[in-house]
């Protein structure tokens, strides 16, 4: 499920009301918003990123447009759950949006979310928000189940 600093066996307490997720890529961060209360994520936009440098400008704005009380990071894993080359970078990332808004941040691992998003459009266009969409909800239902 989530991968935020909680002591063992215990379940971390997930901020009630708006939330903000994140499909990070070196070239394109998708960003979904979604709601703990609903249980329910909708895709939002697609963040530039220049190797591996995200448009902060931009996150900015969707922070203060969204006011969220919590993050949420995929994690991209192999299948067999190991971490990939993008896995570190990620979690780098979730590290420095914790830093920068003071919101807790929550990973996910998350396998696939982006070729699942890629057959959601039809028009080739970047998907990446999608991807953020999928990851999102994956987590608001793992946290609802837990509730």
């Amino acid at each position: 499920m989530t991968d935020a600093a909680v002591p063992s066996g215990e379940t971390p307490t997930v901020p009630q009301g708006r939330v903000i997720g994140f499909d990070f890529g070196l070239r394109r961060i998708g960003v979904a918003i979604g709601n703990t209360l609903t249980a329910t994520a909708s895709a939002e936009t697609i963040v530039d990123s220049r190797d591996g440098r995200p448009d902060w400008d931009a996150i900015s704005a969707l922070f203060e447009s969204w006011q969220p009380v919590a993050i949420v990071v995929g994690l991209p894993m192999r299948l067999n759950g190991d971490a990939q080359a993008l896995t570190q970078p990620a979690r780098k990332f979730g590290q420095r949006l914790s830093g920068r808004y003071k919101r807790p941040v929550y990973f996910i691992e998350e396998q696939l979310s982006s070729i699942e998003a890629e057959k959601r459009t039809t028009s080739g266009a970047p998907s990446d928000h999608l991807a953020a969409e999928i990851i999102l909800t994956n987590w608001l239902d793992t946290v609802s189940a837990k509730q």
